[in-house]
C-alpha cells in the first residue's frame, strides 16, 4: 500500500470526506489545503448520467472561463492569404499552412496547446489527423476551431476558452483555474462550466444528469461538492 506523505496527510485531515460542500466552500478548502511549492491547477470532475458509448450521449463542448485558466495558451492557426495576417494580429503564436503540416508530420513538432484552421486548410490538416486527434488537438467545426473567423477563435482561446469531453467512465474533467485565483474567481469559472454542461445535456439522457461533482488541486485531496451547485448554475 502506498504511503501518504506528511503534506498530503495534513491536507486530507482537513477535508470531511463524508460531507457534500457548497461549491464556493469546496473551492476555498481546496485552495487552503494546497501545499505544493507551485501554483497548482484546480480541476473539477463531473460524473454525468450518460452512456458515452451512445453517439447521442457523447457530451462534448467548449466554454470560455470568465477568469481564464491561469495558463499561457499557445495557439497554432492553419491559414493562408489574408487570414494569416488576421491570425497574427489576433495574437496567434504560430501561423502557417503546409509548412507547419510538414513540420508536425516529419519532425513530430507539438509545441502548442490549441489549433484553429480555416475550412480551406482542412484538406492539408487532415493528413496529420492521426497525430492531432489522439491529443485532442484536431480542429472541429462543432467546437468553433474550423472557421474563417480566426481572430475571434484565437482571442477566445487566449481569454480562456477550453474544450471538454466526457470520458469512457462518464466523467468530464475540466480545469477551472489556479489556486492563486481565490474563491470568487474559481467559483465563477466553475459555474460557467456547470452551466455549459447543463446546456449540453443530451435529450436522450434520462434520470439524474449530474450524478456527482468533485474538485481538487494538482497535488491535493478531492473535495465532494453538492450537486445543488449545478442546478444553481443552470
Amino acid at each position: 500500500m502506498a504511503r501518504i506523505g506528511k503534506r498530503m496527510k495534513a491536507a486530507v485531515e482537513q477535508v470531511d470526506r463524508g460531507n457534500l460542500y457548497e461549491l464556493g466552500d469546496a473551492l476555498e478548502l481546496v485552495a487552503k489545503v494546497a501545499a505544493a511549492k507551485f501554483d497548482e491547477t484546480v480541476e473539477m470532475a463531473v460524473r454525468l448520467g450518460v452512456d458515452p458509448r451512445q453517439a447521442d450521449q457523447n457530451v462534448r463542448g467548449t466554454v470560455v472561463l470568465p477568469h481564464g485558466t491561469g495558463k499561457q495558451v499557445r495557439v497554432l492557426v492553419f491559414a493562408k492569404g489574408e487570414k494569416e495576417k488576421e491570425a497574427q494580429d489576433a495574437g496567434a503564436d504560430y501561423v502557417g499552412g503546409d509548412d507547419l503540416v510538414k513540420k508536425i508530420s516529419d519532425e513530430g513538432w507539438l509545441d502548442f496547446d490549441s489549433v484553429v484552421a480555416t475550412p480551406d486548410m482542412m484538406g492539408s490538416v487532415g493528413r496529420i489527423g492521426k497525430i492531432l486527434g489522439p491529443r485532442g488537438l484536431m480542429p472541429n467545426p462543432k467546437l468553433g476551431t474550423v472557421t474563417f473567423e480566426v481572430a475571434k477563435a484565437v482571442e477566445e482561446m487566449k481569454a480562456g476558452k477550453i474544450e471538454y469531453r466526457v470520458d469512457k467512465a462518464g466523467i468530464v474533467h475540466v480545469p477551472v483555474g489556479k489556486v492563486s485565483f481565490g474563491r470568487d474567481k474559481l467559483e465563477a469559472n466553475a459555474n460557467a462550466v456547470l452551466a455549459s454542461l447543463s446546456r449540453a445535456k443530451p435529450s436522450s439522457a434520462k434520470g439524474n444528469y449530474m450524478v456527482s461533482i468533485g474538485v481538487s488541486s494538482t497535488m491535493g485531496p478531492g473535495v465532494r461538492v453538492s450537486t445543488g451547485a449545478a442546478r444553481a448554475a443552470a
